[in-house]
């Protein structure tokens, strides 16, 4: 039988966690803390895996991490959290973590792991932490602390030591750019240098020479050698923005390059060896793009060994207060120690941002000029912006599903049906919005819980009041 080592401070977690594990025979010991954890392991305790929480009372769980490795060497140790950042995510995986949980998860989603930990143990495998020196201290360009985020931060985390190309994808405005830097600074590579190139604004006429560079003479104006951004870059990470601008024949030629290491300036029949990693941004849909023909399947797939998807910030409201706050700090030229009032944190947390972070910013920024005194009023912000293609979509906006409540409300109160009213409400809009998430996520409740903001066991318990549980009759 194995032994599992749950060290968490939150009695819920560790019993869904030990009622689970149980289930699939494995033998479970709880410790609310590192310290008594490290007690029961000083005292004979020998787990074949642990689940550690990072955030814990006194010692946290990164540096127990440490402390585990000197007493069971070689041990899977899972780390769990809720309230990671990106520099967690890099310190727990360069210091050999097996996994990096994002709290709420499913509790199908930590059994397997388990699995997978202790397949394992009983291979004899450990993951090797990597020396404390390879990991960079941390940048601060990325903010947030929602589950998507934390997401987020963990394939950064996982790929940024490895040298394969990656695919960022997201809407305009999400923060394509900062994740490539991100990826770039957390890897082998940060001492070299990180060139973003936007495809789309490369002339078309140079844009191979811009890229692959040229001799002397190769054509009008080519007054003497010149390298080529992925020469430049050599050592070093380029940024292949707006990738899926990219016409079909230097598709082509890119393909080559990534393919075979090499470059080929205009001009010259001779290749030229580049040793540098490639990570592609774009907002574009580009399995759509294949199916029409219009990017290369090669291609897509030499680049999207490592997809990392940046959610819009519709879909991560939590974190707007704490973005707001951050770019209100870094506003040049306005008073110092601002601050924002419950009122406007309200306000923004209502907002759709079709321009997402990069809107947002430009929002505060306003603001900050605004606002006469130290706090921010929701009155200081401009006006919200409506993207073009919102009127006449066909889509149910804000106001629209206002009006209907509204005529509900008082038809209700009309009738003389004035008892409950709120309770009522929600039994009746609440089943229709969790069917339509529940079959946007396939039906994964832990998915759906972290798109309706929802405990997965608040879920749980809603989906079974209102009969909608996958497998119910």
């Amino acid at each position: 039988m194995s032994h599992v080592l749950i060290v968490d401070d939150e009695p819920a977690i560790c019993w869904g966690l030990r009622e689970a594990l149980g289930d699939e025979s494995h033998d479970v010991t709880v410790a609310g803390s590192a310290e008594e954890a490290l007690r029961a392991v000083d005292d004979g305790l020998q787990p074949d895996t642990i689940l550690l929480d990072v955030r814990l009372p006194g010692m946290d769980g990164l540096t127990a991490m440490s402390e585990f490795r000197t007493r069971v060497a070689g041990v899977p140790i899972v780390v769990m959290t809720a309230f990671g950042d990106l520099q967690t995510a890099v310190q727990a995986v360069q210091s050999g973590a097996f996994e990096y949980l994002v709290k709420p998860f499913d509790l199908d989603v930590a059994t397997e792991t388990v699995t997978r930990a202790l397949a394992l143990t009983e291979r004899g495998t450990t993951v090797p932490p990597s020396s404390p020196e390879d990991t960079p201290s941390p940048d601060g360009t990325l903010v947030g602390a929602s589950p998507a985020m934390q997401e987020v931060f963990k394939q950064i985390a996982l790929v940024a030591a490895s040298d394969v190309p990656v695919l960022v994808t997201g809407e305009s405005g999400t923060g394509k750019e900062l994740v490539a830097r991100a990826v770039h600074q957390h890897g082998p590579r940060r001492d070299a240098p990180f060139l973003p190139i936007c495809i789309a604004a490369l002339s078309p006429g140079l844009v191979e020479s811009e890229l692959f560079g040229h001799v002397k003479g190769a054509f009008t104006g080519a007054a003497a050698d010149r390298r080529g951004l992925l020469e430049l870059a050599h050592g070093g990470t380029v940024l292949l923005d707006e990738i899926g601008d990219t016409e079909l024949g230097l598709q082509v030629k890119l393909l080559r390059a990534l393919e075979q290491r090499e470059v080929t300036p205009v001009g010259d029949p001779r290749p030229r060896p580049f040793d540098t990693r490639i990570v592609a941004a774009t907002n574009r849909p580009l399995p759509e793009l294949v199916e029409k023909g219009e990017f290369r399947d090669d291609l897509f797939f030499r680049l999207s060994v490592f997809h990392i998807r940046l959610p819009p910030l519709r879909e991560r409201v939590e974190d707007v207060p704490a973005l707001a706050r951050h770019f209100l700090s870094r506003v040049r030229g306005a008073r110092q120690n601002r601050e924002l009032s419950e009122a406007a944190v309200a306000e923004l947390k209502s907002r759709r941002w079709p321009g997402n972070v990069r809107e947002l910013r430009n929002v505060i920024e306003h603001a900050a000029i605004v606002a006469r005194g130290p706090v921010v009023e929701a009155a200081d912000l401009p006006s919200e912006a409506t993207p073009p293609a919102a009127a006449g979509d066909g889509s149910t906006s804000r106001d629209d599903v206002s009006r209907v409540l509204a005529e509900w409300t008082r038809r209700t109160l009309a009738a003389g049906e004035d008892s409950k009213l709120h309770e009522r409400l929600l039994e009746l809009a609440e089943p229709p919005v969790l069917a339509a998430v529940l079959e946007h996520t396939g039906f994964n409740r832990a998915a759906a819980a972290e798109l309706l903001g929802l405990h997965r066991t608040t879920l749980r318990q809603k989906l079974r009041k209102y009969g909608l549980e996958p497998n119910a009759e």
